[in-house]
């Protein structure tokens, strides 16, 4: 082997065969406002077009609401959504089992978050919320109509999305429940019993603090009682010797 030959290189790993990190929450909320944004420009720069057309043409500060209204209705004839006539066989039937000729209209959910959109890029585009006219009553009365009419066409009721509401937490099983009823009517005897205790060990302290002042002062009478006894004691032992002196005198005479 030649020592000047070097050793066979090993291939490393491109960046290229990684695969691509999954993209980050604050991506995702961009894309997601972008084409939120995107979707209002066209919406928007639809209605200018409209206003372009319209005839005779109108400008933006003569907008009104009944000319919003008029957008809408003008939007029906490019909708997806059938609705059922009242004289329909499969009026108020959420799902037809045969075509039928009634026409397609633009969906109540369609026309609600198109008035959101415009409504936030007239704003935008230097428009005073008081003199919005996709924020005009007449047009949330509109919608609501639409809403009702197609509900009933559809057989599709519209509800407002309500909040998830935490289910409440199933009771503890019975045996649980006894014994943190037991912990809770311990601890207050438990703490009662613990106080009297300490209680009592210090009311016996002082007992014997008491009893120990007590012989401490009345030992010193104590032992002079026995004294005096002792010395009464010795007093007789004397009498008994004179006694017995007497006795053996008078037998000797």
């Amino acid at each position: 082997m030649d020592s000047g030959s070097s050793p066979p290189e090993v291939p490393s790993s491109s960046s290229s065969d990684q695969p691509p990190p999954p993209p980050s929450s604050s991506q995702i909320s961009h894309q997601q406002l972008s084409r939120y944004e995107s979707q209002k420009r066209r919406d928007w720069n639809t209605f200018l077009q409209y206003l372009k057309n319209h005839k005779p043409p109108l400008s933006l500060a003569r907008c009104s609401g009944a000319h919003v209204i008029e957008f809408l209705k003008y939007l029906d004839q490019f909708g997806k959504t059938k609705v059922h006539s009242s004289d329909c066989s499969y009026f108020g039937h959420p799902s037809p089992p045969a075509p039928c000729s009634c026409p397609l209209r633009q969906a109540w959910g369609s026309l609600d978050a198109l008035i959101g959109r415009l409504r936030a890029a007239y704003e935008e585009h230097d428009g005073k919320p008081e003199t919005n006219p996709f924020g005009a009553r007449a047009v949330r009365i509109y919608l609501r109509e639409v809403r009702e009419s197609q509900a009933k066409a559809r057989g599709i009721p519209y509800e407002k999305k309500k909040r998830k509401r935490q289910p409440p937490l199933p009771p503890p099983p019975a045996g649980e429940t006894s014994a943190s009823v037991s912990d809770v009517a311990v601890d207050p005897a438990g703490e009662t019993s613990a106080s009297a205790s300490s209680a009592s060990v210090s009311v016996s302290v002082c007992a014997q603090e008491g009893e120990g002042e007590g012989e401490g002062e009345g030992g010193d009478a104590k032992r002079s009682e026995v004294v005096v006894e002792e010395e009464a004691g010795d007093g007789d032992d004397d009498n008994d010797d004179e006694d017995d002196t007497k006795k053996k005198s008078s037998s000797a005479s």
